[in-house]
């Protein structure tokens, strides 16, 4: 919603107290095409959220999430979500068969006016590539919370160095892109949840006990 309705860009005028409307055009997501890669649990939260908006919702995944279709979710292949989704949403773990889903090729097959929201793994997208078609004045936004090289910068205050990462530095020169610093999982429940997830792993593999956050397979 913060790429949709250029909240960051109208929060800066204001503080320079200008209240100008130019630039900031959001549109109504009810009635548009969302396109979710990944459906697990994630996924099916914001698929969960994207209903509440009223979208028409597409998904891709290596399998069906009931509680997705259950929502009125259609599956479809990977590049039939990307030529017809207003919005296209990230929720997939990075792998070797996930790296650079969306490399050129798919950047090229989305929508020119659509939404591009990244707050899995930064692995996922091509940067290099999104910068290309983002001078290319495509897409309406873009939403990134992490980046694939964000070793060495995210969580660290690089303010008063030289970064010599030129992709990002081009990056961040959009107006229409939003980069957070892999914020997206940061708040006081989740950081809770994951502190007591932790302490009990441990105290089950001290105890002999098997933890129920243990992958195991199906039997």
């Amino acid at each position: 919603m913060a790429v949709n309705r250029r909240i960051v860009r109208a929060a800066t005028r204001t503080r320079d107290f200008d209240f100008r409307l130019d630039g900031l055009m959001g549109r109504d997501l009810r009635g548009r095409t969302v396109g979710v890669l990944g459906t697990g649990k994630i996924g099916e939260a914001f698929t969960r959220i994207a209903h509440g908006f009223g979208m028409r919702l597409l998904g891709w995944d290596v399998a069906e999430n009931p509680a997705c279709v259950e929502l009125g979710m259609t599956y479809v292949p990977k590049e039939q979500l990307l030529a017809e989704s207003d919005l296209v949403t990230l929720h997939v773990p990075l792998l070797p068969d996930t790296r650079r889903l969306i490399d050129a090729d798919a950047l090229k097959a989305m929508k020119d006016d659509a939404i591009l929201i990244n707050s899995s793994r930064g692995g996922l997208i091509d940067t290099a590539a999104l910068v290309a078609e983002l001078r290319e004045g495509r897409f309406t936004g873009v939403g990134l919370d992490v980046y694939e090289a964000e070793a060495g910068l995210f969580f660290l205050d690089k303010s008063l160095e030289a970064v010599d990462d030129d992709t990002l530095a081009r990056l961040v020169t959009f107006p229409n892109v939003l980069v957070t610093s892999h914020q997206a999982y940061y708040t006081e429940d989740a950081v809770g949840q994951i502190s007591d997830a932790t302490v009990r792993n441990v105290l089950d593999y001290t105890a002999g006990r098997r933890s129920e956050n243990v992958l195991v397979p199906r039997s």
